[in-house]
């Protein structure tokens, strides 16, 4: 299986790109969020790849980052969501933004997402919303993966005494693009009880939020 292509970018015909990797030219299909971060043609470019084989096909799908990747990976679980159907999600807006609507079990906003029916928009509710909670806590607000012993953007004096796993809820909904005020209003008066785990909590906040 093909898992990485290195090459150079010669050829573009959305979603469609030919990548020529020493002589050979792959054709992959990318989102629009890869299509927009592509280099101009002639440049070397380098791109994570899926293989998808069928009985009479071989198609690869091409991701400009690790983040795209890793939620083109959880979107094929969901049934009836195959790869090209995947990559139509995440040609709707970038990776952080379509994994916040799907841990704040937003059908509504996933529906506004072309291609994105109401019970497609369900099921990745229903199936992923854990999830991409999860990936909240790790992706940065830039969608880069969030230094593990970073401290909190919203830690301050008086701070201290708050709960742990409230900071973590804090500087998730931050990367998830909420404002810092937004946030704290979110956690101020969320109870912790026993033997809560902070993707509990961070799905709590999110029904909170605003819309």
């Amino acid at each position: 299986m093909i898992a990485r292509l290195e090459g150079v970018l010669i050829e573009r015909d959305p979603p469609h790109v030919v990548v020529d990797c020493n002589g050979v030219g792959y054709d992959v299909i990318c989102s629009t969020y890869t299509l927009a971060g592509l280099p101009s043609d002639g440049e070397r470019v380098t791109l994570r790849i899926f293989t998808h084989a069928t009985e009479n096909k071989l198609a690869l799908f091409g991701f400009i980052d690790r983040q795209e990747r890793t939620l083109f990976d959880l979107l094929i679980t969901v049934k009836n969501v195959g790869p090209t159907t995947a990559i139509a999600i995440l040609s709707g807006s970038s990776p952080r933004d379509i994994a916040s609507l799907i841990a704040a079990e937003d059908v509504a906003g996933l529906t506004r997402i072309k291609g994105v029916g109401k019970k497609t928009a369900e099921l990745l509710v229903v199936e992923l919303h854990e999830k991409c909670a999860e990936l909240g806590l790790a992706w940065d607000a830039s969608g880069g993966l969030r230094p593990v012993a970073s401290s909190s953007p919203l830690s301050g004096r008086g701070r201290s005494k708050r709960h742990p796993m409230l900071e973590e809820v804090s500087m998730a909904l931050v990367s998830m693009g909420w404002r810092p005020a937004e946030a704290e209003q979110a956690i101020a008066e969320l109870p912790v009880p026993t033997g809560a785990t902070t993707e509990q909590l961070l799905r709590q906040a999110l029904r909170s939020m605003p819309r």
